[in-house]
């Protein structure tokens, strides 16, 4: 009986121990300052991949914003008739990535210049489009902008427009993770894998490091 009551006694400190450290965690992740922007970058896809890499990122989904139909599905944001574009939302640590950072890799990892269009995705759900959920992310966004456009770092103007968030639809769960899941897919190979390449060269002090 005594080597049963041992066993039980040293199960029951697991649980508790175990119980006290997942709790610990959440709290950590509970205490952590958090922001966040809706970014609209073409096919998001590619834009998952991307801040799911950024150090202080503790949050990307992928998911429909900026049109008039209620929870729509990929199949009726992909007529382009919904008035949706295709975005992530990113949850991040500004003590970590500060908002103007996260701006200059959005800004530096998509073609900000083609009117609803990134690469071969054409079409109204493909465009460049920063959803504030601030009037300082307004005023950041609109000043990094504004420079960016000044310094004609590319050879056309920005056509990124600016815009309050009023809504965000989660995509359906096979858009999520996407890259991850389906790496040797001919689009990831082609497109999305060399977007990453170039992020991680140029922003490599954003990059997450590996546990």
């Amino acid at each position: 009986m005594k080597s049963i009551a041992i066993i039980l006694g040293l199960f029951l400190t697991i649980i508790l121990v175990t119980t006290g450290c997942n709790a610990k965690n959440e709290m950590k992740v509970m205490e952590q300052k958090t922001e966040v922007v809706t970014l609209g970058a073409g096919c998001f896809w590619c834009v998952e991949a991307i801040f799911s890499r950024v150090n202080g990122v503790i949050k990307v989904e992928s998911g429909y914003s900026g049109g008039e139909v209620e929870n729509p599905s990929y199949q009726e944001v992909c007529t382009g008739n919904t008035g949706h574009a295709e975005v992530v939302q990113v949850t991040f640590n500004p003590d970590i990535i500060p908002f103007s950072k996260i701006l200059e890799i959005y800004f530096k990892t998509h073609d900000p210049t083609t009117l609803n269009r990134q690469g071969a995705d054409i079409g109204t759900q493909y465009r460049s489009v920063i959803f504030y959920h601030t009037e300082e992310q307004k005023r950041i966004a609109t000043e990094i902008k504004n420079q960016l456009d000044g310094a004609s770092i590319w050879s056309s103007p920005i056509v990124t427009s600016i815009e309050p968030f009023k809504n965000f639809y989660k995509a359906e769960n096979y858009h999520q993770n996407y890259y991850e899941d389906n790496r040797n897919q001919p689009y990831c190979r082609m497109v999305i894998t060399p977007k990453l390449d170039k992020f991680e060269k140029i922003f490599s002090d954003y990059v997450k490091k590996n546990d």
